[in-house]
């Protein structure tokens, strides 16, 4: 089995922007001294759920202080980009980092995003569409030309070319859209798996996605779908719950919260005074830790991962910082799962 490491690098109240890049840095050093095959980096703008509006600079970053561990992207928020733009810096980043780059990308999940770059969200399945074609079109095509009612290219050289051949692997988010997986299955991309979807869903569309490829003769495998969950290993099952349950809360109030923003965001308002003035509360911890998340002893966390692997999932992903977990929490974390859950797993 194969295991990633992914975070969307959250900003709580009360931290340092500085301090938890630095952190962060330093996980994602130890993931690649543990064995991680891969690191992957969340975008998203103008909130504190996560403060990567640019994973490519934060991965050129990592690419320099690290030398085996891949480094991916999930996801660019591609239609906010210009994809001249994301193909030539994406195709840098290919070079700097030895050919170590996998590209992840989605339409995001926040209006606020979209309304915030003077985009209509309305758009997105489109603009998403035509990013990837062109970026793709300028990774493998020279003199590249193309035409839509977003972008107009004539005879482009991008350079420099991506080290890896034919281009960077591409892999992409998809949920409950049809579109997607059906633009998936006709670019023979690969999926991966967000870590905001129930696992039993995230199943259900592995094997769908699984179905669809064969019929189409491109026979991808579940195998090779990166599945991300929140992860958290403790000594003791009340100690997983005691280290998880308030940061998986916020995870699950700050979702909510922004969500109901379409302008501006939240970063300079009070989470305890959206607290107190919804009149719905998101989803409990008990229903989270159970849906989206692999959280308990390492006896446990090795049942539930073997779970997924009887589904065919044999690429994990573990989310450990998530909600701003302290240092010395995700640290301890990633050394129990080095120790007592990856030995176990093949």
């Amino acid at each position: 089995m194969k295991f990633a490491f992914f975070t969307h690098v959250p900003w709580p109240e009360g931290t340092e922007p500085a301090q938890i890049l630095a952190e962060t840095t330093e996980q994602i050093q130890y993931a690649e001294e543990l064995g991680f095959v891969s690191a992957w980096l969340a975008e998203h703008h103008f909130t504190r759920y996560s403060m990567v509006p640019s994973s490519l600079i934060l991965a050129t970053h990592l690419a320099a202080r690290t030398s085996k561990i891949r480094l991916g992207t999930a996801v660019l928020v591609s239609p906010l980009h210009n994809p001249m733009r994301l193909a030539e810096d994406a195709a840098m980043l290919d070079l700097v980092s030895n050919g170590r780059l996998d590209v992840g990308f989605g339409r995001g999940s926040g209006g606020y995003e979209y309304y915030g770059y003077g985009l209509d969200p309305a758009e997105s399945a489109e603009r998403f569409q035509d990013s990837i074609k062109i970026v793709q079109g300028l990774w493998t095509t020279p003199g590249f030309s193309y035409e839509s009612r977003f972008n107009k290219l004539d005879d482009i050289n991008l350079v420099p070319p991506p080290l890896q051949q034919p281009h960077p692997p591409i892999y992409i988010a998809a949920t409950r859209t049809p579109a997607t997986l059906e633009f998936l299955i006709s670019t023979g991309h690969n999926l991966c798996i967000a870590v905001v979807q129930d696992t039993a869903d995230a199943l259900a569309l592995c094997h769908r996605f699984v179905e669809l490829s064969a019929a189409a003769g491109d026979h991808r495998p579940m195998s090779e779908i990166p599945f991300f969950r929140y992860f958290y290993v403790a000594e003791t099952e009340e100690q997983a719950r005691r280290d998880t349950e308030d940061r998986i809360n916020w995870v699950a109030d700050i979702m909510q919260w922004r969500r109901q923003i379409d302008t501006g965001s939240e970063v300079y308002r009070r989470m305890d005074d959206w607290r107190r003035q919804r009149t719905q509360l998101p989803d409990s911890y008990d229903y989270l830790s159970v849906n989206r998340a692999v959280i308990g002893t390492p006896d446990q966390c090795v049942a539930q991962i073997k779970e997924l692997q009887a589904h065919g999932i044999d690429y994990f992903g573990c989310n450990f910082d998530f909600g701003g977990m302290s240092r010395d929490k995700v640290m301890r974390s990633m050394e129990l799962f080095s120790q007592e859950v990856m030995p176990r797993l093949g």
